[in-house]
């Protein structure tokens, strides 16, 4: 069970590898990418900024409430942080399971609770040259960034 901050891309096949097991009969996993549209408008990239110290330990609890509520082996989310451009994968979680049923489940619940409770910022850029926090109405007050 691992959970990591990257600011290198994320290498998905490697990530894969390092969850198996010949115990496990299923694995699954979750790819979020950076795509160019959000909210009805046009995206070019992100920023995320983390607090890597307490984002780690708070996914180390997901990843460990997983293994208490689902039948899996193992369990590993990795989240970028920085600049990231259009298709890049900007969170990956992975999970390896006797069964495929165990792995589906608890891979939806760890990025389910990845995305509400890790402290984890994400900024917009759009084309019109624009940007925005999203989902954070308090991360723009009091931020400046140097960024783009």
């Amino acid at each position: 069970m691992h959970c990591r901050i990257d600011t290198r891309p994320l290498d998905p096949e490697a990530l894969k590898a390092s969850l198996r097991d010949v115990r496990a009969g299923g694995f699954v996993a979750f790819e979020g990418w950076v795509r160019d549209h959000n909210e009805g408008r046009a995206v070019t990239g992100l920023h995320y900024e983390v607090h890597e110290r307490l984002a780690v330990k708070e996914g180390e609890r997901i990843l460990q409430e997983a293994l208490g509520r689902f039948e899996i082996l193992d369990a590993a989310c990795h989240h970028r942080a920085g600049d990231l451009a259009l298709g890049e994968i900007a969170v990956w979680v992975g999970v390896a399971s006797r069964h495929r049923a165990a792995a589906f489940e608890a891979c939806r619940y760890i990025i389910d609770e990845v995305k509400t409770r890790l402290p984890i910022w994400k900024k917009e850029f759009y084309v019109d040259g624009d940007s925005g926090w999203v989902n954070c109405a308090g991360c723009a007050a009091g931020h400046v960034h140097a960024h783009r």
